[in-house]
């Protein structure tokens, strides 16, 4: 029976015990969302994550290969003066910086006391000597006068070179070659010159060694022989200072012009063969502000071999370049100071470049890193000249695309990445 009171239709409702209670349901669903959210943690926490790294754009632009090196300073043209005859030294009072002047400066002084008398073999090979320096003298002239007409030469040819490049007729390597020649006319001149003083000056020592070697002339051209500079410059070096006897041919001075200076580097025999005459060379940490130019003159034929600071042996060959800044840019560096030479033996203006350290040797050839959406892409790539820095690349990527820099082990082909912060 129902009461009286009940609502209407609750004769419809039945109790039914195998029923599922609704709100005993309600209850389970903060259990099911703490399962499905530690389930979500786990598959989080294994999930592979971005791996940060460094990237680095693939552009054209201008890249410059170049051989660093240590070298050393030289004056270019430097004189031995030696003792033309036997006898007793006097003190040197010169020192090493001392200026002298070609044919005045007294060097030094030597007293015979008639030491110096020769025998017959003796004054036939002073004779030939005369002989010998007469022919050098002609010799030198002739070359200073062939180094002149030279320079004359490369001068003019220089001048035309400018005219047709301001009418933008020729290349700037046609102007810089021409620029290089004209220099190096001037500096073979320069070098004729001395040489012809020296030969002048060798002449005047042998023709005096001779005539103090003929009997009876030591009294009247007196006991004593001075010798004097035989070019202008600075006296480089002092071998013998003290007063002593001397041989004939003993090696008592070094003197030459300081502001004639040429640099000096040694390079292995491999980049050697790389640097071309005129090639331009970047001396740094001199001493002084900045920079200097220099461009390469000559890479000597005959390499050494030298044993390097891990005791290796190394094929060596010098490397001398002339200096094409204003003698005031490099003043007060001087005879055997040391610079640090950066020689081009490559330049590019127009190059496909990518960092070095994003390019790696792998299976026998080159590949690197290629970040596409967010992934790393393996891909070869040929690659060209290198400066350690950037690398010259031939084929296998195109300007704008990014690169990953020192990869490492952790970096897979098509892995997730991420720039580095």
């Amino acid at each position: 029976m129902q009461p009286a009171n009940a609502p209407a239709g609750a004769a419809d409702e039945t109790f039914d015990p195998r029923a599922p209670d609704p709100r005993a349901r309600k209850r389970r669903w903060p259990l099911y969302a703490g399962v499905a959210a530690f389930v979500l943690l786990i598959a989080a926490g294994f999930w592979p994550r971005a791996i940060p790294v460094e990237m680095a754009l693939a552009e054209r632009g201008a890249l410059r290969v170049t051989v660093d090196e240590e070298g050393q300073t030289r004056v270019r043209n430097r004189y031995v003066v030696s003792s033309p005859v036997g006898g007793q030294l006097r003190r040197i009072e010169l020192k090493p910086g001392a200026p002298v002047r070609a044919g005045e400066t007294v060097l030094a002084e030597l007293e015979t006391a008639g030491t110096d008398l020769l025998d017959a073999s003796s004054l036939a090979q002073a004779e030939a000597r005369v002989g010998a320096a007469e022919g050098q003298v002609a010799a030198a002239e002739a070359r200073r006068a062939a180094a002149e007409a030279a320079r004359r030469l490369a001068e003019a040819e220089l001048a035309r070179q400018r005219a047709l490049a301001e009418r933008r007729l020729i290349a700037a390597q046609e102007l810089e070659t021409a620029e290089m020649r004209a220099t190096t006319a001037a500096q073979e001149e320069r070098a004729a010159a001395f040489a012809a003083q020296v030969a002048g000056f060798e002449l005047e020592q042998a023709r005096a060694a001779l005539r103090r070697g003929l009997p009876g002339a030591g009294g009247a051209a007196g006991p004593r022989v001075v010798v004097r500079s035989p070019v202008d410059g600075v006296v480089l070096r002092v071998f013998q200072e003290s007063a002593r006897r001397v041989a004939g041919g003993t090696e008592l001075l070094e003197v030459g012009d300081p502001r004639d200076l040429e640099v000096r580097v040694e390079v292995l025999s491999r980049d050697g063969v790389a640097a071309r005459p005129g090639a331009p060379v970047s001396l740094e940490r001199w001493g002084g502000e900045g920079d200097l130019n220099a461009r390469v003159r000559l890479v000597e034929p005959a390499a050494f071999t030298k044993i390097s600071a891990l005791g290796v042996e190394e094929q060596r060959v010098n490397l001398i370049a002339d200096f094409t800044d204003p003698e005031e840019r490099r003043a007060g560096l001087g005879d055997g100071y040391r610079v640090e030479a950066r020689i081009v033996v490559w330049e590019g203006e127009d190059v496909l470049k990518a960092p070095a350290g994003a390019l790696f040797q792998r299976g026998g050839g080159w590949r690197t890193f290629v970040v596409e959406g967010g992934r790393a892409r393996l891909r070869d790539v040929t690659v060209g000249r290198t400066n350690g820095v950037e690398t010259q690349v031939l084929a296998g990527l195109e300007p704008g695309e990014q690169v990953i820099v020192y990869p490492g082990d952790r970096v897979a082909d098509g892995g997730r990445v991420k720039p580095l912060e």
